[in-house]
């Protein structure tokens, strides 16, 4: 029988992105990189395109919309960027920043500057909601046309393209990032107080996923939605989610325990696999079956603060805060 394979470190191509790293994507097969000097980095390192999508301008958010993406800036624009380099302003929210920013895969986006909240649909037109506080983060509902939104006490359910009042979920504090469940029966938020809060959407019922020695500002789901995978600890944190109950009375999983603390987690599409960078610059794969770590890079000089998978899940795309990138791929 083979040894089992430990590391992949041979596999990586080193990628030079030249500025800290605010979020990784692949376009079809066309790795991207969003960086906080308002550029875009298209395509492999020996043959990279730099795409001025902010110039004079830091990318503070990106997210895959369709199939482009889309990235807001300290200049309060929102760009796509295409796959084949071109750009296209979508809004500019001017004198404020771009705080969040979520898309899916028809292409519809949202994104808040402040307390307003725009969301745009696949045939561009564009609804706009006023949120109760500063909003610090939006994504889509697997179901239906539905905006999530985190801000201060809580969270929101806003139907942009209906005129059904939005469902409003209060937790005292202040809430962070925010996801649903690939199944729609979660509601999840990360917080400033080192904890995560969800509820059941059918009956409102709280959930509450404290003990973190920092915010779990990175959340992914595995592709099963059995699992929600979280940064915020020497360790990826895994929220067991496929009972009715979800995590309420349930021990987390942890993987790829370290010295040092995971600020990215990324979960394969396909596969039981956590994808996980750490603030000493270490990636690992991580299975969630059994525990076994493959190292795909070493410590480095900067924090990880990007991952992501290609759709098919044979590449994996990394960066940190060092503006160092690398894009592994897995054996076939």
């Amino acid at each position: 029988m083979a040894d089992p394979i430990t590391s992949l470190t041979e596999r990586v191509t080193p990628i030079e992105a030249g500025a800290p790293v605010t979020a990784a994507a692949f376009l079809g097969a066309m790795p991207a990189l969003a960086l906080g000097d308002g550029s875009i980095l298209l395509g492999p390192a020996d043959s990279g395109t730099r795409i001025p999508a902010h110039p004079d301008a830091a990318i503070l958010v990106a997210a895959l919309a369709g199939k482009d993406l889309a990235s807001g800036g300290d200049d309060g624009r929102v760009v796509l960027t295409c796959a084949d380099g071109t750009t296209r302003e979508i809004a500019h929210e001017k004198g404020k920043w771009i705080d969040a920013l979520a898309g899916r895969d028809d292409g519809a986006l949202a994104w808040s500057a402040g307390k307003t909240v725009r969301a745009r649909d696949p045939k561009g037109e564009i609804k706009t909601f006023s949120a109760p506080s500063t909003v610090r983060g939006l994504s889509f509902l697997p179901k239906g046309y539905r905006v999530a939104i985190a801000h201060y006490n809580g969270a929101t359910l806003w139907f942009p393209n209906t005129a059904a009042a939005p469902e409003t979920f209060a937790w005292k504090g202040s809430h962070l990032d925010v996801t649903a469940s690939p199944d729609g029966r979660f509601l999840v938020t990360s917080m400033q107080e080192n904890a995560l809060h969800g509820w059941r959407l059918a009956d409102r019922k709280d959930m509450r996923m404290s003990g973190y020695p920092a915010k779990a500002r990175s959340i992914s789901w595995t592709f099963d939605g059995h699992w929600l995978a979280t940064s915020g600890a020497e360790a990826a944190i895994l929220w067991p989610f496929k009972d009715k109950d979800g995590p309420m009375q349930k021990t987390p999983l942890e993987l790829g325990g370290r010295r040092a603390r995971v600020t990215c987690v990324a979960c394969h599409p396909k596969a039981p696999v956590v994808a996980q960078g750490y603030d000493d610059g270490c990636v690992l794969l991580c299975r969630v079956t059994d525990g076994a770590e493959i190292l795909v890079r070493p410590s480095a000089e900067a924090a990880v603060t990007a991952l992501a998978w290609d759709e098919p899940g044979q590449s994996l795309l990394f960066g940190d805060h060092a503006g160092q990138a690398g894009l592994l791929a897995l054996p076939a």
